[in-house]
């Protein structure tokens, strides 16, 4: 039986990070911290190809425990994450109120929702609480199909709720975030309501 891993595209990701596997330790730290600096400032969306390419080399660099060897110095914007002590790269998802903001390096809690800034933490909430409904629309059960009539026209309106919504993450929260933190990385697509990232504009 096919797993998740087996799965095209994540054969296909898994040959993108062989170039990274063939760094050593010292050449993969150097490129990660100079990727951080070209980084910072700005919000990425979770989907750009630099961020992509980060990602695997943060996975393969958290394997083999890079940052906490200090072959290099991080950007100094950058401060220490609590979850695996790599600099701070965190993302913001619809899921904020029980995870945080994830963390790109180990996949964990880089920041709980009650540690976020209270400035921006209202907004997230407000946010959060309006996309939860938006994406249930779709995991509706049988009943819930049936209740709502047109499941096909309620799939479409969610669709179109979550392209505003996320739109409204990118363009006008993680903004504020870069208050607090050197970059912010915000979740662009929901596979579940197959809202891709072209069809987010900010």
């Amino acid at each position: 039986m096919a797993t998740a891993s087996d799965s095209p595209l994540e054969r296909l990701w898994t040959e993108y990070s062989l170039v990274f596997r063939d760094f050593d330790d010292l050449t993969l730290a150097r490129w990660m911290a100079q990727t951080l600096g070209q980084l910072r400032g700005r919000p990425w969306r979770l989907s750009h190809p630099l961020l992509g390419a980060y990602r695997l080399a943060a996975q393969l660099a958290h394997d083999r425990q890079i940052w906490l060897k200090r072959l290099v110095n991080s950007p100094p914007a950058y401060p220490e994450s609590s979850c695996c002590r790599a600099p701070l790269l965190p993302l913001l998802t619809r899921d904020v109120l029980e995870s945080g903001l994830v963390c790109q390096h180990c996949g964990g809690t880089a920041v709980s929702f009650e540690e976020l800034p209270e400035d921006v933490a209202a907004s997230i909430k407000t946010w959060a609480d309006e996309y939860s409904p938006v994406h249930a629309v779709a995991h509706w059960d049988d009943r819930q199909r049936k209740g709502a009539g047109d499941y096909d026209q309620a799939l479409e309106n969610a669709a179109k709720d979550a392209e505003r919504l996320l739109a409204f993450a990118g363009g006008r929260i993680l903004p504020k975030m870069l208050e607090h933190y050197p970059v912010v990385v915000w979740e662009d697509q929901d596979e579940c309501l197959e809202v891709r990232p072209e069809d987010i504009t900010v």
